[in-house]
């Protein structure tokens, strides 16, 4: 618990229990995961508490979020050095067999060109296929 409790310090994030056992769970899963599959992890926590908590999480850049198209908003863990930055982007990847959610983050969101008069801000660029696992 003492380097969960270092990871969130280093971020300005108060290591309450709450706080670390929710990271717990996201470290254990190594994949993106939904607001559901974690509360499932808890017997008796109060959803918003969960919710409150991945907020807090991804304001810091200690997580980041992905919309994968299931419906469901799922949350991984940032690198350490993470800003969740342009340059920080990445490839997901949703297998259509187990539904599983995976971060490439070794593959970069390409950076499309766009016309002079907009900007680039965010993308969400998610894979699909089947898993190593189901395959």
């Amino acid at each position: 618990m003492k380097e969960i409790e270092k990871k969130l310090q280093f971020r300005n994030i108060k290591p309450t229990s709450m706080r670390l056992l929710v990271y717990k769970v996201l470290k254990k899963k190594q994949k993106a995961i939904s607001l559901y599959e974690i509360e499932q992890e808890f017997d008796n926590v109060d959803r918003s508490t969960i919710f409150r908590t991945l907020k807090t999480f991804q304001t810091k850049y200690l997580i980041h979020s992905v919309d994968d198209g299931t419906g469901a908003v799922k949350y991984a863990l940032c690198d350490d050095d993470c800003t969740c930055s342009l340059n920080d982007l990445h490839v997901h990847f949703l297998c259509n067999k187990c539904g599983q959610t995976f971060c490439f983050k070794e593959v970069p969101v390409p950076i499309p060109k766009l016309p002079e008069d907009f900007s680039f801000e965010s993308a969400n660029f998610v894979v699909k296929g089947i898993c190593s696992t189901c395959k």
